[in-house]
């Protein structure tokens, strides 16, 4: 097949209809969040506008080739840890603390920017580019070169969850081990290595989980936990006995979910208020006024979305693509499970977006930038479709 130049036919449209799907659905659920009257701004108009600063964002990325991708890649990850290392030095009047983190930056006229919500597509990029380089360098496998790639995969992730962490902000903290650990399973390091790892991992979770429950004193004691953290746990599990503080928001949102029952109350006639629901309540939004059907389409968007790079990552013969795919896939299903787990209450609540629905600038930049990973390699496959290098 011969390459053809035309811009339109080589841009994945059926990536462009699952986006304007989720664009719809992201409109009108914020269109009903923002009638509950807590808040002035108009989030609709100020998230289409987000919509079309990403689409410009996205248009830019997909004219970049997977070699102009490769090399962007360390310069991408070290201007993420220069914004983050400024985020924790800058003052008060340019980074504000929020919500108890200092996450964000003031910018004039665009309000505030969140950079980790950038780094974590820049760290995809670094990652891909670390195992692609690091296979064509050591082409016979051995378990010193397995072991050798995860050190340098840690230590590339590492550097800036530390920074986040020191925010602090823990929900982005977790999509960063997600994006990690998604990578570690497709770079072909051996289940030699793998399986000890992290069943060390498992247990040592399943202990501190312990001693959150039994023996909280020594966890704040030689942690250094804080006790509003264990609060969360603790409302998480039995959110009705701290429906006053820390549980208030979940018993919120799984009353409103739970009134829309199957079919919902219908457009605009929530009566269940929740504060925030524009952002990461969104889903009880959906939940409640479209009922088990509205949200189970909004969740199978979401499947759908995750399918398609599925399939573009398996069509490329490009393992730098690959590589890729698998990084924006993590992203993305991290960011679903946990922002509908919470919402449900199967798990606690850690302050994480739902991709491409609810309201924010920083994070639906940062989703559009990956999925721009994705438009970029489908822009570019046709012109290697028989190539092994494609």
């Amino acid at each position: 097949m011969t390459s053809n130049n035309n811009t339109t036919s080589k841009l994945d449209y059926s990536l462009v209809f699952i986006v304007m799907l989720l664009f719809l659905a992201s409109c009108a659920a914020i269109y009903s969040a923002q009638t509950t009257g807590q808040y002035k701004e108009n989030f609709l108009i100020k998230q289409i506008l987000w919509y079309g600063v990403s689409a410009g964002l996205v248009a830019g990325i997909m004219t970049l080739d997977s070699d102009q991708l490769k090399k962007l890649a360390w310069y991408a990850y070290g201007f993420g840890i220069f914004l983050l290392g400024l985020l924790l030095v800058a003052p008060a009047s340019i980074a504000p603390v929020i919500n108890g983190a200092k996450s964000w930056f003031k910018v004039p006229a665009m309000g505030s920017l969140q950079p980790s919500e950038f780094v974590k597509v820049f760290i995809i990029l670094t990652l891909a580019r670390v195992i692609d380089d690091h296979h064509q360098k050591n082409t016979v496998k051995t378990l010193q070169t397995d072991l050798w790639l995860l050190i340098k995969l840690g230590l590339v992730t590492m550097v800036p969850l530390a920074l986040i962490m020191k925010q602090p902000d823990l929900g982005t903290g977790l999509v960063f081990i997600a994006i990690l650990l998604g990578m570690i399973f497709i770079s072909g390091i051996s289940w030699k290595l793998l399986v000890p790892i992290f069943s060390v991992g498992v247990s040592l979770i399943t202990v501190i989980f312990y001693f959150v429950l039994v023996k909280p004193d020594l966890l704040e004691k030689y942690l250094g936990v804080k006790q509003y953290q264990f609060g969360r746990i603790y409302s998480w599990l039995d959110p009705y006995n701290y429906q006053s503080s820390e549980g208030y928001q979940l018993t919120k949102s799984l009353l409103a979910i739970g009134s829309g029952m199957t079919g919902g109350k219908g457009f605009m006639r929530r009566e269940i208020y929740l504060p925030e629901s524009q952002t990461d309540f969104i889903f009880s939004v959906v939940g409640e006024e479209f009922g088990f059907i509205g949200a189970s389409v909004l969740i199978s968007l979401f499947f759908l979305l995750i399918y398609h790079i599925t399939k573009v990552g398996m069509e490329t013969k490009n393992n730098f693509y690959t590589y890729i795919c698998v990084g924006v896939i993590s992203m993305i299903t991290f960011h679903v499970f946990q922002n509908i787990g919470m919402t449900i209450g199967v798990l606690p609540i850690t302050g994480i977006p739902l991709p491409f629905i609810s309201y924010g600038g920083s994070s639906l930049m940062g989703n559009m930038m990956g999925l721009g990973l994705i438009f970029s390699i489908r822009y570019h496959y046709k012109k290697y479709m028989f190539s092994t290098s494609a």
